[in-house]
């Protein structure tokens, strides 16, 4: 591998929500009233050639309206890693969910890449359902049709490279134009699922995520995952608190909030 195409990975917690339940998370959940947080990352890919992010989080006053508590902005989590948020040439925007889409502003030299069926989707006919538009906020969807006027807006369909070593996937699933994000590091081909899987059991139980376009895409798709990895222990889930048991952070200040997600896992 060269230095060109293998890259460092983090994850940056930026969001959580402790008083969420099982029910909330899995269409077929067992034990309904027991509590399992849901926490909120932004992803990081780090060569010293280019610097890729991945989603872009919500605002605190997003989370107010949904009842998340934003910890920190995204632009300040990728600080603690010296990710200067307004110098990113490219961002990845896995779908357009109020939780990935946000805080677009902060990115001003960005090019963001998003799925041509996830912007057909989020503008399309069936935003007039509830049951997929509360998933999305208007202002986070406008602002990215108006990078899309300014030029700044790369779409991609099924599988691309956009730089030596990473490329995108899409899923479908969650949403129409839901996307995954592989990347080549010194440990072998990791996959940034981001919410084709939210949390590990989802893939690893077989049980779906309630929040979907369409169930059997989801569960196909992480046949998907699986194969574009090197191994299973290579898929990083979107939003599982369980990655901080599984990988460390890149040193102790950072416990807690980042995490390096291309080296061997813990255990």
């Amino acid at each position: 591998m060269s230095d060109n195409d293998t890259y460092e990975v983090y994850a940056v917690k930026y969001g959580t929500k402790q008083d969420r339940y099982r029910r909330d998370n899995f269409i077929m959940a067992d034990e309904h009233d027991t509590v399992m947080p849901i926490d909120y990352f932004v992803w990081a890919i780090i060569n010293k050639e280019r610097t890729i992010v991945v989603d872009t989080g919500f605002e605190p006053e997003e989370g107010d309206k949904r009842g998340r508590k934003v910890l920190r902005l995204p632009r300040e989590g990728l600080a603690m890693i010296g990710v200067d948020a307004a110098q990113v040439r490219d961002v990845v925007v896995t779908h357009l969910h109020y939780d990935h889409a946000g805080t677009l502003d902060d990115f001003p030299a960005a090019r963001f890449h998003v799925n041509d069926l996830e912007m057909a989707f989020s503008t399309g006919r069936l935003m007039c359902h509830e049951a997929f538009r509360h998933s999305y906020t208007a202002d986070h969807v406008c602002t990215m049709i108006r990078r899309l006027f300014e030029g700044r807006v790369a779409f991609h369909t099924g599988d691309e490279e956009i730089a030596p070593g990473v490329s995108v996937h899409h899923i479908g699933g969650h949403t129409m134009g839901m996307q995954s994000v592989r990347v080549k590091t010194k440990r072998g081909w990791v996959v940034l699922a981001s919410d084709a899987c939210h949390f590990y059991e989802n893939m690893e139980g077989k049980r779906p995520f309630p929040i979907v376009y369409n169930v059997g895409d989801m569960i196909e798709g992480w046949s998907k995952l699986r194969r574009l990895a090197e191994s299973p222990r290579h898929v990083i889930p979107g939003h599982d608190p369980l990655v901080f048991q599984r990988y460390p952070a890149p040193k102790e200040a950072l416990e807690g909030v980042v995490l390096r997600l291309d080296v061997e896992p813990k255990g």
